[in-house]
């Protein structure tokens, strides 16, 4: 649990409600870190506190409330933190990703009723993009559930929940890249280096990866990248060693860091009719600044992607059969993986930039 802004962690007891209609308990056997549990945490992203964080998780369907026929007991599922209506104008429009209803649900701190299923000493604690997947068990949406094949490992299905979708997604929901377009991703985490992934496997190239750590660059190659830069302090001095690397410039720049100089830095790295991708998520009150001219004389663009503009039911079992087919290395982004117990180390772990993807495994005290 969080108690509180800029607060540690703190692994206590909770009393957990049973399922109300149309939620089910999930045994938690994998989370993943992510960087907008960090902004949760540090008030970048508002979020009402006390609360338990973890968004991306899998795990074992334990009991059913009442209404519910999409899951059953035993089964494996991956955890989706936005399901959705499909009656609003947004879901009707085939944008579910953006769902009026379950949004401002999950901002509220609770359930899609509103409410939390979580207490502690009789106060109530509140739940985080309706999953709350840093724990022993959770009560979600049964919306949430993705059914997985029981041979999946947790910890590949729990970052298929969140980082995974959100830069595959960008690549092939959002932007479409298509076979020999020029590609660069800004941010060689979880979700920069899925991106990556998805650009080499649908035949992009150029594609050059940008960061700040050595380390994590190497990894970049591995995956797919076929140029580096270390990032610069001076975003021009970035964007042009990009569009040195790319010869005149990149058709999509994917940027995952939520930086306003490295947003900046992404769209002066495309070319003619390029667009910038902007996945990461940046404070409330961040203003990006562009070249305004180059909008109209170089029809370049700058694109928004929400949760990679993926459908879950659809696009899970997509990208977990293109991991059994060895098209998607995704076990390599788990850098660490750590007991519950451990869960400030891996944040702090996440926030150095030391860690590609942290995953805990609230019902295993190993620690690796």
């Amino acid at each position: 649990m969080f108690p509180r802004q800029n607060a540690p962690a703190e692994v206590v007891e909770l009393t957990l409600s049973a399922p109300g209609p149309g939620e089910v308990i999930v045994r938690i056997e994998a989370s993943g870190l992510c960087h907008s549990d960090l902004s949760a945490v540090d008030g970048t992203i508002p979020t009402r506190l006390p609360a338990v964080l973890g968004h991306e998780g899998s795990g074992i369907v334990e009991a059913l409330g009442p209404g519910v026929a999409n899951v059953s007991p035993g089964q494996h599922v991956a955890l989706s933190w936005a399901p959705y209506c499909g009656h609003c104008e947004t879901c009707l429009r085939d944008l579910p990703h953006m769902c009026e209803h379950a949004g401002p649900a999950m901002f509220a701190g609770g359930l899609l009723d509103g409410t939390t299923r979580l207490s502690h000493h009789g106060q109530p604690v509140y739940h985080y993009s309706l999953i709350s997947s840093f724990a022993e068990r959770a009560v979600v949406p049964a919306a949430c559930c993705v059914p997985i094949p029981s041979d999946i490992p947790f910890p590949v299905a729990a970052l298929v929940g969140c980082a995974v979708a959100t830069g595959v997604g960008a690549v092939w929901r959002t932007a479409g890249v298509r076979p020999g377009e020029r590609v660069a991703v800004f941010g060689c985490g979880g979700v920069g280096m899925s991106a990556i992934m998805a650009a080499a496997a649908t035949g992009a190239a150029p594609i050059v990866a940008i960061d700040t750590r050595a380390d994590k660059l190497e990894t970049a190659l591995r995956l797919g990248a076929t140029d580096v830069i270390e990032w610069s302090d001076e975003p021009g001095a970035t964007s042009g060693a990009v569009r040195r690397a790319s010869q005149t410039g990149v058709d999509y720049a994917f940027e995952a860091t939520g930086r306003s100089e490295v947003m900046r830095a992404a769209f002066e790295s495309t070319r003619a009719r390029g667009a910038a991708v902007m996945i990461g998520i940046p404070a409330p009150d961040t203003i990006l600044s562009i070249p305004a001219l180059d909008v109209p004389r170089g029809e370049r663009r700058v694109i928004g992607s929400l949760y990679g503009s993926v459908r879950p039911e659809r696009d899970f079992p997509l990208l977990l059969d293109l991991y059994r087919g060895s098209r998607l290395p995704l076990d390599e982004l788990i850098s660490h993986r750590l007991p519950l117990a451990e869960i400030e180390t891996g944040m702090k772990l996440l926030q150095s930039g030391a860690a590609v993807r942290v995953v805990v495994e609230p019902n295993s005290d190993r620690s690796r």
